[in-house]
């Protein structure tokens, strides 16, 4: 073999996959497979707004490259739906639309931190945030969303550990509600809480909103609202529209902030590719609010039926229920009741995957059709019963 230079020792220790090694084992086990551990939907995405719509007769520049910042019908769009959403004033120079919402992030970070800074991360946290912390050589600071000891003060408290795991290189707080993997929707009066705590601190609030349109309790409360001066907020075709495979998303700035996100897509992943843009375009239009209509209860129900089989809350939001499997595992450590489950074709994602959750587990109730998730639970839950 030859000798290599060095590789980065960051890429040499992070995972090559988040969560999904024990696909092949489910494959292999005889019974139907349920990937229950990704977030995906297995509904089409809007009919009129999918890749087979989009006709390069009937659109100029298809297959071009897209403007760096994203096509200007697009970006008009984002402002206009951003100034509705969040109550303030938007312009389409405010706006970067990004290869996903992954994109966003790493954007935004990319353009904020410097290495050896500080985030501040609540957990449990969207598992690719860490990694992207890393990968700028910067540091998440994680700080538990809730914990038993807060009993009927957990916004108190929370607001008090965030504070409390600031230093003087804590540059940003990083919000994701409504939550993945929980499911959880912050309060409005805590985003404001949180947002004044950063205003005082002078950090940054990088506001991952992807879950916005699909929130089945309570009130979402965009950052931005709050603290328009220092918020990026972050959002996905993806999880709004069934529009993961497109890899489209879009950062909303702070004024006059949007350049220096657009030098680092400049030099990461250029530009969102242009059909992608078009399918988002068309479902502004309208089909995507309607999608939203339509599919939103549908997954609010089938969530809430798969937290009853698990007989655990149901969720507030999302697509996932996140709950605690140790009255399960005994003596034995997570990984051997994955393995247990994916003998049986059933694939969770691992709690550590989210943070220190040595006991979880993550569930997607969108993966699948609602009969067949639902069936797939049934599987699940009985094979917990049974050891």
């Amino acid at each position: 073999m030859p000798e290599h230079p060095r590789l980065s020792t960051f890429i040499e220790a992070a995972a090559a996959s988040v969560f999904s090694r024990l696909r092949n084992r489910a494959e292999a086990s005889g019974y139907e497979l349920a990937a229950l551990h990704l977030g995906d939907t297995y509904k089409d995405a809007p009919e009129g707004c999918r890749m087979q719509d989009l006709l390069s007769e009937e659109i100029e520049g298809l297959h071009r490259y897209s403007p760096v910042e994203g096509q200007p019908a697009l970006l008009s769009a984002l402002a206009e739906r951003a100034t509705l959403r969040h109550g303030r004033q938007t312009t389409s120079g405010d706006v970067l639309v990004t290869g996903g919402a992954t994109g966003g992030l790493g954007a935004t970070f990319g353009a904020i931190v410097d290495p050896g800074d500080e985030v501040i991360v609540l957990t449990p946290y969207w598992p690719l945030i860490t990694g992207i912390l890393r990968g700028l050589h910067a540091r998440a600071v994680l700080v538990p969303l809730l914990l038993a000891s807060d009993e009927g003060h957990a916004d108190a408290a929370l607001v008090s550990r965030v504070e409390a795991a600031c230093t003087d290189r804590t540059v940003a707080l990083y919000l994701n509600t409504p939550n993945n993997p929980t499911g959880r929707v912050l309060d409005p009066g805590l985003v404001l809480r949180l947002t004044e705590f950063a205003r005082r601190r002078g950090l940054w609030v990088v506001a991952d909103e992807c879950y916005e349109d699909y929130v089945y309790a309570g009130q979402h409360a965009p950052a931005r609202h709050f603290a328009p001066e220092r918020t990026f907020s972050v959002h996905s075709f993806s999880k709004a529209f069934g529009m993961a495979g497109n890899r489209c998303g879009y950062v909303v700035s702070p004024p006059g902030l949007t350049e220096h996100l657009r030098k680092v897509s400049l030099h990461t992943f250029y530009a969102t590719p242009t059909a992608a843009q078009f399918a988002a375009l068309r479902a502004l239009d309208g089909p995507g609010d309607a999608f939203v209509a339509a599919t939103a209860p549908v997954y609010a129900e089938v969530g809430r039926a798969c937290a009853r089989l698990l007989g655990i809350p149901p969720p507030e939001s999302g697509t996932f229920l996140f709950f605690d499997l140790s009255a399960h595992l005994g003596q034995r450590p997570l990984i051997h009741l994955l393995e247990h489950l994916a003998d049986h074709g059933l694939l969770l994602a691992p709690g550590p995957s989210f943070g220190p959750y040595p006991s979880h587990a993550r569930l997607c109730f969108t993966a699948l059709p609602p009969e067949r998730t639902l069936a797939a639970v049934g599987r699940l839950t009985d094979l917990l019963v049974g050891g």
